[in-house]
């Protein structure tokens, strides 16, 4: 779980640099509601990037971010919602845009909850530890912007296949790089180095796959924000029918706890590539849908809460990408009435989120949703991180011409099915759950007891992961006090 005991030096270190380099830290709270932040810092954001290295923009780790780039202050959760004209169900799909968080993604709020409650308690001494981050991509860029907003030294781990935009941007942020062998597919590399770096004492790992504070992050803003999305956009006689995110993490699975807690019928499905079936039926392989690193069952996953595993073909998302993004692509989904306002918002779908768009379509389909009914997803990211994906296809499949955003709209949206897909029972679920052991106890150094407390202690497990961010914050509001900026302002 999160521990919040108070390491009194490391505490003492940490407020000094926060004063030294003017760092105030933003709390949960106020990433749910910023309109709560203090007036003086919302004026200064007025002339502050939203991607500048700048610690003023620890307060822009929210979904309600103005979308633009310089200046921006706050509003509504920024989402989308698309027509059955590009899906082809007749149910509403409600997609958070991660696009518009400093990072151009999400998972700077993730890293965020793993980073700073050791932060405010001293366990983390930014004097002497560096914050080491294992990724399939987006989460370490996301480690290391706050790492250095914060006045903390970081090290980035992460696939050498991944996409050349992921590292050129980490190289002007990370105090060190690591790539380590394959793809998305390849986590267990990225452990295996995480592990020579864990014997370090110098070195404190934030695992994304256990750490409990990117399970309390997402449950209290992602979640938060998807229910205050669907208030905004939901017509008469809507409701709210479930949410289904790409595994990853399973960060943004709590989200769905969130939902289910405030909504309780609302289904939750996961979904992964078809290529890497290991939910489906503990299977393995490689795929190219990045940032869903996949061949083990994260430890932060709460299987017991998910109601559906739904498998999509990386064919499809990579075909899409290009159909999204090719100019032919674009003209074409006009000529067959996706309405304008869709199609200038196709660049906030990255690879993830196209895999997230199709999985939520073939939940629609199992389930035979009317337009009434709303699923919610998330854009991770955004199509500004795959232009060289986007190269790539264009060199191995030449110019897109009209008859191939033909075949590919007809054929990778449209033509989804309810093929690999499994509804879990109890002993499915419990199946799922059982394979976090061969990661988790036997290589990773947790304990079946541990384990098992996942399953069967909701109450010392995940209902306290939930509660700890009002604890988290009165820890942030204790250490900004001692800091002194908070008064100056």
């Amino acid at each position: 779980m999160i521990d919040l005991t108070i390491h009194k030096e490391g505490r003492a270190h940490n407020i000094e640099r926060a004063r030294e380099q003017n760092i105030i830290i933003p709390t949960i709270e106020e990433m749910q509601h910023p309109e709560r932040i203090p007036e003086k810092i919302r004026e200064k954001l007025t002339q502050v990037g939203l991607w500048d290295v700048n610690p003023l923009n620890l307060f822009r780790v929210t979904w309600k971010n103005e979308p633009k780039e310089f200046g921006g202050l706050f509003g509504r959760p920024n989402y989308i919602v698309l027509p059955t004209e590009l899906t082809g169900v007749k149910a509403k799909i409600l997609l958070m845009a991660g696009k518009y968080f400093p990072t151009g993604c999400h998972k700077v709020g993730a890293s965020f909850g793993c980073l700073v409650p050791p932060l405010v308690t001293g366990q983390f001494d930014s004097s002497y530890h560096k914050a080491v981050w294992p990724s399939t991509g987006n989460y370490c860029r996301g480690g290391a912007f706050n790492s250095k907003l914060l006045g903390c030294y970081s090290i980035a781990i992460l696939p050498e296949g991944v996409s050349r935009e992921r590292f050129e941007w980490l190289h002007t942020i990370a105090s060190e790089i690591i790539a380590t062998p394959g793809s998305e597919s390849n986590v267990k590399e990225i452990f295996d180095k995480t592990n020579e770096l864990k014997q370090r004492a110098d070195c404190m790992i934030f695992n994304q796959f256990e750490e409990m504070g990117n399970y309390m992050w997402h449950y209290n803003v992602t979640g938060n924000a998807i229910l205050e999305a669907f208030e905004d956009m939901k017509g008469e006689g809507d409701r709210f029918f479930g949410a289904i995110f790409t595994s990853g993490s399973a960060g943004t699975m709590a989200s769905g706890d969130r939902i289910k807690d405030v909504l309780p019928g609302a289904k939750l499905g996961v979904a992964e590539a078809l290529q890497c079936p290991t939910l489906l039926d503990n299977g393995f392989g490689s795929h190219r849908i990045e940032g869903i690193g996949d061949k083990h069952v994260p430890w932060i996953h709460n299987v017991k809460n998910t109601d559906l595993v739904v498998d999509i073909d990386d064919e499809d998302s990579q075909k899409v990408l290009r159909l999204f993004n090719e100019p032919e692509g674009q003209a074409y989904l006009r000529s067959v009435g996706v309405p304008e306002e869709t199609i200038a918002n196709l660049h906030l779908f990255g690879i993830s989120g196209i895999a997230n768009m199709l999985s939520a379509i073939k939940m629609a389909k199992y389930y035979e949703l009317t337009e009434h009914d709303v699923v919610a997803s998330v854009m991770t990211d955004s199509a500004s991180m795959y232009s060289s994906r986007v190269k790539e296809l264009q060199d191995a499949d030449g110019a897109y011409t009209r008859e191939m955003a033909a075949i590919d709209f007809h054929t990778h949206i449209l033509s989804e099915k309810t093929d690999n897909m499994l509804e879990l029972t109890y002993p499915e679920r419990k199946r799922v759950h059982n394979l976090k052991y061969y990661t988790w106890v036997e290589q990773q150094g947790k304990t079946s007891e541990e384990l098992n407390a996942l399953w069967y202690d909701q109450k010392n497990t995940w209902d306290t992961a939930k509660a700890a961010a009002a604890k988290v914050d009165d820890m942030i509001r204790e250490f900004n006090e001692e800091v002194g900026l908070i008064r100056k302002l």
